[in-house]
């Protein structure tokens, strides 16, 4: 059964150190290279679906999540605040949406501008217990996909409808098959912020996206926000513990603590809903999962390295040289395994998890050729360097699963 802990160490992914803390990885530079694709593929598709993108910072006056609700409801799983003098004290944040209804109260809005939709890959901070840490699927430096749409009461349907469309999509490009959607409903206890009628609107809006868009899916108690009902995706890993990646939530209350509001077409000022959604959730945790899915060998489009030029002899390093900046240029994340690190069936090992090896002779050097290797054990016939280039650049920009177009 894959380990992606065991799998991140291997590949030289992520790893931690007690010197940093549990619960606190570090990303190593395939990791990185993993990590950032992620991030620029989601970030296309929310350009693409409306959203714009910004920075909030990391830390927030105590009177801020105050106000927004975490500290009564959620502060057993914050860290505790930091006197900065004063009587300054500052947290670092366990969401991003305070930080969000701040930049939107900023500036006077119109029912024109919405919906408006803010997106952020921010991170965030959880006072996990040591006993819960796992590699990357349970952290306490949390770096989410996120994003919070605001929106009139007449809009929450459809935005919230558009943001599950805007996950499946995700997965499927993905890969990932959820195990089960959830809709995520209070609980008994003062967890939860109490406010009935806005609890049954909340929740009328989650079911009716549900129950429009076909899918099966199971109400659960005790799940929500405290702020508010939401539509879980669940994944589970390769011993079926089952865990929540991406989520849509519909938020009457925080649009209400911070005194949000927008001038509809009467002249007057109208409370927004705020709809939060995550397509990928946490970086950490969706990357755990397509480790142990893919057990390194990712689609070509996230792996860190696309393609490896080995030429066979010293002869051709100059060849394989140009090769390789001719892939950067492109676009490609191509290096070259030169013969001094081995034999050419020992460096072809070595990278059984590279999509693409270019394997570069003296007939390919003066033909300019190149005789590709596929990680499926695949061998094309020999195309124009130009060509191959070209194929394999159009097959990663499309992120399909497969290696190669005949």
């Amino acid at each position: 059964m894959p380990d992606h802990r065991k799998l991140g160490r291997e590949l030289d992914l992520f790893d931690t150190d007690p010197l940093i803390g549990a619960g606190l990885p570090y990303w190593l530079p395939a990791g990185a290279v993993v990590r950032h694709a992620l991030e620029e593929y989601v970030r296309g598709v929310e350009i693409r679906a409306g959203y714009r993108h910004v920075y909030s910072p990391v830390l927030g006056k105590r009177e801020l999540y105050e106000i927004s609700g975490h500290w009564a409801h959620y502060r057993d799983d914050m860290f505790p605040p930091m006197d900065l003098g004063g009587d300054e004290r500052a947290v670092l944040r366990p969401s991003l949406c305070p930080h969000h209804a701040l930049m939107y109260r900023s500036r006077p809005h119109s029912y024109r501008e919405l919906p408006l939709r803010m997106a952020e890959s921010g991170a965030m901070y959880r006072s996990e217990l040591s006993g819960v840490l796992g590699g990357l699927s349970r952290v306490r430096a949390i770096h989410l996909n996120d994003a919070h749409v605001f929106c009139t009461p007449d809009q929450v349907a459809d935005e919230a409808h558009a943001a599950l469309r805007l996950i499946r999509d995700a997965y499927a490009v993905l890969g990932i098959e959820p195990v089960r959607y959830r809709l995520s409903l209070r609980g008994s206890g003062g967890k939860y912020v109490a406010d009935d009628a806005m609890w049954r609107r909340a929740e009328a809006v989650l079911t009716d996206v549900l129950d429009a868009s076909g899918l099966a899916y199971e109400a659960v108690e005790g799940e929500a926000a405290f702020y508010g009902p939401k539509i879980d995706v669940q994944i589970a890993d390769g011993a079926g513990r089952e865990s929540t990646l991406s989520t849509v939530q519909v938020d009457f209350h925080q649009p209400e603590r911070f005194d949000l509001h927008y001038i509809g077409a009467d002249g007057a000022k109208h409370r927004p809903v705020m709809v939060h959604r995550s397509v990928i959730g946490s970086v950490e945790r969706v990357v755990a999962h397509l480790i142990e899915l893919y057990e390194g060998a990712f689609p070509a489009w996230l792996a860190p390295v696309q393609m490896l030029v080995l030429p066979i002899s010293a002869a051709e390093a100059p060849y394989a040289a140009a090769l390789v900046e001719r892939g950067l240029d492109q676009g490609l994340r191509v290096e070259i395994a030169h013969p001094e690190q081995g034999t050419l069936g020992a460096r072809i090992r070595a990278a059984r998890l590279v999509p693409y090896l270019a394997v570069v002779g003296a007939r390919e050097a003066t033909a300019d050729l190149v005789a590709l290797r596929l990680r499926d054990g695949r061998r094309p016939d020999p195309l124009p360097a130009a060509h191959a280039l070209a194929r394999i650049t159009a097959i990663i920009g499309a992120r399909k699963p497969g290696l190669w177009v005949d």
